[in-house]
């Protein structure tokens, strides 16, 4: 067996920050908070542009966090995810890069395309743990740091391992 003869192997890892959130519920708790009208026009229009670039995912795993659970459920939908296969993990709310990284070595392996919705500051740290540092000095809401892995595993994936391909900003994309 020759070079060509083996399969080039890749993962893809997309994580996302949910989109802008409501903060004129005085009474509401963090974990309720429900998006805002800018973050219900950003999510399909960051949907678009995911589709556009060819990503399909095969899991979409979100914060059980309103706000991340609703922008997971809106690209879901956009992108045609079926809405009831969406994992929602409660360690994802507020989680520190370690458990979100944690989350990602356990991936089903059966997933070459991954959506993974959160917050900050985790996520942010998490885009520079994987990549070494992003070199983003900031990860707004609804931003996007696209990754590809060259392992075989999900398990495989280490601090530093990713490449960063992409990062998507909702005021960067056409119509914004």
């Amino acid at each position: 067996m020759n070079s060509q003869d083996v399969p080039f192997l890749m993962k893809e890892l997309l994580l996302i920050r949910h989109a802008k959130s409501d903060w004129d519920h005085p009474g509401l708790s963090d974990h309720d908070r429900p998006l805002n009208s800018r973050g219900l026009n950003d999510a399909p229009r960051m949907a678009a542009a995911l589709e556009q670039r060819g990503v399909k995912p095969d899991a979409i795993i979100s914060s059980t966090a309103v706000r991340a659970a609703s922008t997971a459920t809106i690209l879901a939908e956009a992108m045609k995810f079926p809405r009831e296969s969406i994992i929602f993990l409660p360690e994802l709310y507020l989680a520190p890069p370690r458990t979100i990284l944690r989350v990602i070595q356990q991936l089903d392996e059966a997933a070459s395309t991954v959506l993974i919705f959160g917050h900050n500051p985790g996520m942010h740290e998490t885009v520079d743990l994987l990549s070494g540092d992003s070199g983003a000095d900031a990860f707004p809401t609804l931003a996007v740091a696209r990754f590809e892995f060259p392992v075989e595993y999900w398990g495989q994936i280490e601090p530093g391992s990713g490449l960063l391909v992409e990062l998507l900003i909702p005021r960067n994309l056409e119509g914004g």
